[in-house]
């Protein structure tokens, strides 16, 4: 069970009670967070969810409220903070920044085909195009240069081959990281896998988990989503799915030629940063009753990003 902070009824009545949304009908842990502790709230007035946030400085909480209300605003379906009747949006519960959420419909889906991929491609582009023209600063605290520095320090407890992979990896890194910085920017998602999006059926009803949100380079957050959505069980992209999630996207904007040159090592990019930060939160969390996602996942995507034959559409 991936709950850090473990809560009791009378903490969350306490807690609810400002809201003004009914009384607590019952209360479940998610286990499926790696990083903060969130529950399922069952209220007189609806479904919830509410999060304690475990991880990360406390002062971005209010970007990351500013940037969900910006994107409610926008008619996406976020997870906005709600306030409390008083008009308090972020607050603490059990010595942790909380948020209390709208519990989105749907559900994950584990095997994704074109259709859900061109909706995942439609949503990245609403989300970029929502923001580009007044972002919302935040720099991410996994970037280029978190992946350099944590990268090289993990090199040691890696196999031969592995160790070549990455540091091969983080030396086209070194090379290029003012290029790929200098890319057009709008706020990302930073995290846009299958289990933070949700359907029904094939129709996408949610985009959860905004914590990894930030300021960078647009094309950044699109290879995050490609490598995930479109990855077969090989760890090679799956062209179909690609295609139609980078067709849905470019419709809000066309790419750059920078941004055609710099696809197949932006892939790459995204790949280091999820293996790196797993292979940190194995260390961390070995032997805890806590998710734990497989870093070699990301060890095999990387080596099948060293030959991209889907390339971006309509690159000017």
């Amino acid at each position: 069970m991936s709950v850090f902070t473990p809560l009791t009824r009378p903490q969350l009545e306490t807690f609810l009670a400002p809201y003004g949304l009914g009384r607590l009908r019952d209360f479940q842990g998610i286990a499926a967070g790696t990083e903060n502790s969130n529950f399922f709230i069952s209220l007189e007035h609806g479904e919830y969810v509410l999060t304690l946030v475990e991880r990360g400085p406390v002062q971005d909480l209010p970007f990351f409220v500013e940037l969900l209300e910006v994107l409610h605003q926008a008619d996406l379906p976020v997870p906005y903070a709600l306030p409390t009747t008083d008009g308090v949006a972020l607050r603490e519960l059990a010595g942790k920044p909380a948020l209390l959420q709208p519990r989105l419909a749907g559900k994950h889906i584990s095997q994704p085909n074109n259709q859900h991929c061109a909706q995942v491609g439609d949503l990245l582009g609403h989300i970029h195009t929502a923001t580009r023209s007044q972002i919302l600063e935040r720099k991410t605290d996994r970037g280029l240069d978190w992946m350099l520095e944590e990268g090289r320090q993990l090199g040691s407890q890696l196999s031969p081959s592995a160790k070549a992979l990455l540091d091969q990896a983080l030396v086209e890194i070194e090379q290029h990281k003012a290029r790929l910085l200098a890319l057009p920017r709008a706020n990302l998602h930073g995290d846009l896998f299958r289990d933070n999006v949700l359907f029904e059926g094939t129709h996408l009803t949610g985009v959860i988990d905004f914590y990894n949100a930030c300021s960078g380079p647009m094309l950044y957050d699109l290879a995050i989503t490609v490598n995930d959505w479109c990855s077969d069980a090989a760890g090679q992209l799956d062209a179909p799915r690609a295609r139609a999630l980078l067709g849905a996207y470019a419709s809000f904007r066309p790419f750059t030629a920078a941004e055609a040159e710099l696809w197949p090592l932006m892939l790459r990019v995204a790949c280091v940063r999820f293996w790196v930060s797993r292979l940190i939160a194995a260390q961390a969390f070995a032997g805890m009753d806590v998710l734990i996602h497989d870093p070699a996942e990301f060890e095999v995507r990387l080596a099948q990003r060293h030959k991209v034959e889907v390339s971006l559409p309509f690159a000017l």
